[in-house]
């Protein structure tokens, strides 16, 4: 029974654990929306096409993770797009470099929604403007803000 209780427990807390301690299933009890119909879904499905992004099958899941932490729908697509070509130099699932390219996910949707959430939740990131959010993600150089920013207005103009 020990021996049980103990896989079970090393099973559970691998379940759970992500790098920064992010939940990778968070639940609720609203039925996840369906952004087949929303202009947002098109426009960054688009951007991503005409790229040959990866990502592109994911634009879905950026706008759930967008809307889920009340995060501009433009910022978590244009993080990958800047680290890795939208997914084309992504490693481990991981669509953003996140933990300086060292984060694994289970799946690029987990990733997504991670980093999503760090973004909203994490000390490091909760309540910045744009600009100092973007120069703690990536403080190398003094331009990244600039490129994100940028590929924000490529994938829309407007919030």
């Amino acid at each position: 029974m020990r021996k049980f209780l103990a896989s079970g427990m090393v099973m559970f807390a691998g379940m759970v654990s992500v790098p920064g301690g992010t939940p990778t299933n968070q639940t609720s009890s609203q039925p996840a929306p369906d952004y087949r119909d929303d202009p947002r879904f098109e426009t960054l499905s688009k951007f991503f096409r005409q790229a040959d992004c990866p990502a592109a099958q994911y634009s879905a899941e950026f706008l759930k993770a967008a809307d889920a932490n009340q995060l501009d729908w433009r910022l978590l697509p244009s993080l990958s797009f800047v680290e890795t070509s939208g997914g084309k130099g992504a490693r481990n699932n991981n669509l953003f470099g996140w933990d300086s390219g060292r984060a694994h996910f289970p799946s690029p949707a987990a990733g997504i929604h991670a980093v999503g959430y760090q973004l909203k939740h994490s000390s490091a990131y909760k309540n910045k403007k744009l600009d100092t959010l973007l120069a703690v993600y990536n403080p190398a150089t003094e331009e990244y803000a600039q490129k994100v920013k940028s590929v924000m207005r490529r994938i829309s103009p407007t919030e």
